[in-house]
């Protein structure tokens, strides 16, 4: 199983990032629309200085955990929106950096946890590369088992653990 999800998320990533547009030759382009709730934040921004965009509760930006289903580290369709809102600001403001946490439920040994988490954090870290992010800008990281939000032993807490958290120095998130 594992060896059929790797090919099919760089697929996933690589459909995701084809473009014929301005965009693909690095051209910088005016978004006019509406829909996909990104702030453009001047690139000058400094890390450390708290960015709105990305506390608003109203803008894509301000959500920022990507699920995974079990024993996956595939990224999921409904994720392709919030993953490449992140990438955007990411290449909108080349100085801002972030870190994904991997998460894990608590199902598998620790070691087990700690190379899933790893995988996922590594995962939405490559899709951001796919889509223009720096390297440096990105650090990824895996907690493993070790910071759940829900703690009790069902499948719908299981969910909410099974994720990678992305947290902006911007933001203050660390």
């Amino acid at each position: 199983m594992k060896k059929l999800a790797l090919p099919l998320l760089l697929s996933t990533l690589l459909a995701a990032c084809s473009s014929t547009g301005p965009e693909a030759t690095g051209a910088k382009v005016e978004d006019r629309s509406s829909g996909a709730g990104v702030a453009t934040v001047t690139a000058g921004s400094t890390s450390g200085v708290r960015i709105p965009a990305l506390v608003d509760p109203n803008n894509i930006l301000s959500k920022r955990s990507i699920y995974f289903d079990y024993d996956s580290y595939v990224i999921k369709a409904e994720a392709k929106p919030l993953v490449e809102a992140h990438a955007r600001f990411l290449v909108q403001n080349p100085n801002e950096t972030m870190r994904i946490q991997g998460n894990t439920d608590e199902r598998g040994s620790r070691e087990y946890n700690l190379a899933l988490g790893q995988k996922r954090a590594d995962a939405v870290k490559q899709a951001l590369l796919l889509l223009g992010a720096k390297e440096a800008q990105i650090e990824s990281v895996s907690l493993g088992e070790e910071k759940p939000r829900c703690e009790e032993a069902a499948e719908a807490c299981y969910a909410q653990n099974r994720r990678g958290d992305i947290l902006y120095s911007a933001a203050g998130d660390y």
